[in-house]
C-alpha cells in the first residue's frame, strides 16, 4: 500500500476522531460537566503531556506482557491446532476446554493465577495467553483440516507421509487463517495484559497500564485516567498494526510460492 493510498484510506476515520473530540468538547461546555466527572479533551490532552513518561513506562511493561501473552498463545495455540488436525478423538476430547478458556471471565481466573504464581510478569503474560490463545487453536485448526482434496489425491499418489503432509501441504496452506487468528488475539493479548495487571501488577514503582488505570481511578484523578485509556487502546491498535503488517510480508511469501507451484 502506497503512502498516499494508506492516507486516503486513514482521512474518514481521523475525521470521525475529531468529530467526536469536538462533540465531546462541546458536551462538557454547554452542559458544566465537572472534571472530575468528566474531563474536557483539552484537559485529558494537557495531563497526558505533563505525564507522558509514566504513561511511555507503563505502556511498555504492558507491551512487554502482551507481547508474552501472544507469543504464548501463538506457540501453544499451533501445537493443539496441529494436534485436533492429526487427532479427531483429541480435538473431541479436548475442544470443550479451548472453548472453556474463551468462555470463563477472565477477572475471576485471573485472582487464581496469581495465588498459584504470584505478582509480576509471570502471571501477567498467563492471563494474557490464556484470553489470546482461543482464536489461534480455532482459525489454525480450520486452516489445517480445510484441504483441497485434489491436493490430498496428489500427495497420496506420490506416497507422502504424513508428516510430509503436514509439513508440505497442511501447515503451508493454513497460513492466512493462523494470521488472522493472530490478529484477533493482538487486541485480546492487550486487554489480558491489562486484566492481570489489575491484580498481579509489576511492583509498586513499576506500574503497567492496568495498575495505572486503578491507581488514577481510586484517586479520583480522571483525566489522567482517561490520557491511561487512550493509551491503553493506542497499544492495542500498535499492536494490531504490528501483527496485520508482518502477517502480510509472510502472506506475500505464501503467495508468492502458490504462484511458482502453479
Amino acid at each position: 500500500m502506497s503512502l498516499a493510498s494508506a492516507a486516503r484510506a486513514a482521512f474518514p476515520p481521523l475525521l470521525v476522531f475529531l468529530a467526536l473530540l469536538g462533540l465531546w468538547q462541546l458536551a462538557c461546555s454547554v452542559l458544566a460537566l465537572p472534571a472530575y466527572l468528566v474531563p474536557t479533551p483539552a484537559e485529558v490532552a494537557r495531563e497526558a503531556a505533563a505525564n507522558v513518561g509514566q504513561l511511555a513506562q507503563a505502556a511498555l511493561l504492558t507491551a512487554v506482557g502482551a507481547l508474552g501473552g501472544l507469543g504464548a498463545s501463538l506457540v501453544v495455540g499451533g501445537l493443539v491446532a496441529v494436534l485436533f488436525s492429526q487427532s479427531r478423538t483429541a480435538a473431541r476430547s479436548l475442544y470443550p476446554y479451548a472453548i472453556f478458556l474463551q468462555t470463563v471471565p477472565i477477572v475471576a481466573v485471573a485472582p487464581l493465577i496469581v495465588v498459584w504464581f504470584g505478582t509480576g510478569l509471570q502471571s501477567v503474560v498467563l492471563t494474557a495467553a490464556i484470553l489470546s490463545v482461543f482464536p489461534i487453536i480455532t482459525n489454525g485448526t480450520t486452516g489445517l483440516v480445510r484441504v483441497d482434496p485434489q491436493l490430498l489425491e496428489l500427495f497420496a499418489m506420490s506416497d507422502a507421509s504424513r508428516l510430509q503432509l503436514l509439513l508440505k501441504l497442511r501447515l503451508p496452506g493454513s497460513l492466512p487463517y493462523f494470521v488472522a487468528g493472530a490478529k484477533i488475539s493482538g487486541g485480546l493479548a492487550v486487554i489480558g495484559a491489562i486484566v492481570g495487571e489489575f491484580f498481579a501488577g509489576f511492583g509498586a514503582d513499576e506500574l503497567g497500564l492496568g495498575a495505572l488505570i486503578l491507581q488514577t481511578s481510586g484517586r479520583l484523578q480522571t483525566a489522567y485516567l482517561f490520557a491511561a485509556i487512550f493509551t491503553a487502546t493506542l497499544l492495542g491498535l500498535l499492536l494490531f498494526g504490528l501483527v496485520a503488517l508482518l502477517g502480510e510480508l509472510a502472506l506475500r511469501r505464501w503467495r508468492g510460492r502458490e504462484l511458482a507451484v502453479h
